[in-house]
């Protein structure tokens, strides 16, 4: 089925906006979606279903609690639920309801979680959303999905319609750099996008951290002539193993970079493949280092923690300048 939005609205729409038109579109072919806010249908977007579909729309007021557990019951009935709020209250505040009434039962409930990382950074710390991921991913039966733009969003949204049982899709609050062109680049669930062909090392990135690792590679490349691999790992669980296991293997250098805490997400998720391979790799998770985060915006912070375009660079320089074996022989490391 074809949306009404076209690639060039990406320029001009936030990703939770797209995702708000995505789900209007999919609405009108599909009378089993309904949606559900915590009194936030502006901030998240998700008001314009509401706008169209009012007998399919539910404002719970500030109970996100209440949210996730009428959600529950919708899709136990019947219905495909989408519920939007914030990240962090998805995540942390909600947690007991999409632990017990959405992943323990298994049902269709597609929970949107937006203004993510330190998106909102502004807000302050009750607002930022770094821990999510490391929270989300541990939930049984649920599929973790943040994309890198606009284009992406759409693909995730369509997938989640598609795909029976729990999603938690993980966006930011403003705009994207646009990273995808058209829908055709292949997505598909649990498995990465290559983006950018290397050989001496490989950076895997999710969500806004996507597009900085591409203009990295760029660079590295005009300045340093090195060869970057970037993957876009817009799964997180389940992960492309066999995308972490073919680096490891190729490139033997790998760098994660994220808007989260270093602790529980991409990164510590990247790890464990790594360590279960048995083939030793240099490699370093770039995040938020295990602090609450300072207040500002998106950007400024992208830069204090190095997870922007200068931090990758320095990242894959100093790995480069590490010792290295010189044989390729992996008998003597496993």
């Amino acid at each position: 089925m074809a949306l009404s939005y076209t690639v060039t609205d990406t320029t001009k729409l936030s990703s939770t906006a797209i995702y708000g038109e995505v789900l209007c579109d999919l609405a009108e072919q599909h009378k089993d979606i309904v949606a559900l806010t915590a009194d936030l249908g502006s901030s998240t977007k998700i008001g314009v279903f509401g706008e169209k579909f009012p007998d399919r729309f539910f404002n719970v007021g500030i109970a996100e609690q209440n949210m996730f557990g009428i959600a529950a019951g919708l899709a136990k009935g019947g219905f495909v639920a989408f519920t939007s709020t914030f990240g962090i209250f998805n995540s942390t505040r909600a947690l007991d309801q999409v632990h017990a009434d959405i992943c323990y039962q298994n049902v269709n409930v597609k929970m949107l979680g937006t203004h993510a990382g330190l998106s909102f950074g502004q807000a302050g710390s009750t607002h930022h959303s770094i821990e999510d991921v490391g929270i989300m991913r541990t939930m049984a039966n649920l599929r973790v999905v943040i994309p890198a733009d606009g284009v992406e969003t759409a693909m995730a949204i369509r997938c989640a319609y598609a795909t029976p049982g729990p999603f938690y899709i993980r966006l930011n609050r403003g705009f994207d750099q646009r990273v995808y062109t058209d829908e055709n680049y292949g997505f598909t669930l649990g498995k990465a996008v290559e983006l950018r062909q290397g050989t001496d090392i490989t950076v895997i990135a999710c969500g806004s951290c996507v597009n900085e690792a591409l203009q990295a590679a760029k660079l590295l490349d005009d300045q340093d002539h090195l060869k970057v691999r970037v993957l876009d790992m817009h799964t997180i669980k389940p992960l492309d193993e066999e995308a972490v296991r073919k680096a490891v293997g190729e490139t033997r250098r790998i760098i994660t970079v994220e808007d989260h805490n270093i602790i529980g997400g991409l990164g510590s998720a990247v790890a464990e493949v790594v360590a279960g391979f048995g083939k030793g790799c240099a490699f370093r998770r770039l995040g938020i280092p295990d602090v609450f985060a300072k207040i500002g915006l998106h950007e400024d912070l992208m830069s204090i923690y190095g997870i922007d375009t200068n931090g990758i660079i320095a990242a894959v320089r100093e790995i480069m300048g590490r010792d290295f074996e010189e044989d390729e022989n992996w008998d003597d490391e496993v």
